[in-house]
């Protein structure tokens, strides 16, 4: 998973989490429909992306082959490892 997939996810959840504050959504079938439009909004988003790069940004990678193949540090600058990513 991409730096650009992990953001998108995030602008989804912050977006529901958002709408169902917004709304004071109640019940299984609202918060669905809040879940639904960040979904939809986030969807948007990528798509707009990718017309702009001109390339896909969803990748097959899972965020721990992405990590090792980037050599991505964790927050305390120490090298992620398979020891540390559980």
């Amino acid at each position: 998973m991409s730096a650009i997939e992990l953001a998108l996810m995030a602008l989804a959840e912050f977006t529901t989490t958002e709408l169902h504050k917004t709304h004071n959504s109640q019940g299984f079938k609202e918060l669905e429909d809040d879940a639904k439009t960040g979904g939809n909004i986030a969807g948007e988003t990528r798509i707009n992306i990718e017309k702009q790069l001109g390339k896909p940004v969803v990748t097959k990678e899972n965020a721990k082959d992405f990590r090792n193949a980037k050599k991505i540090k964790t927050p305390n600058n120490r090298k992620l490892n398979k020891q540390n990513i559980k």
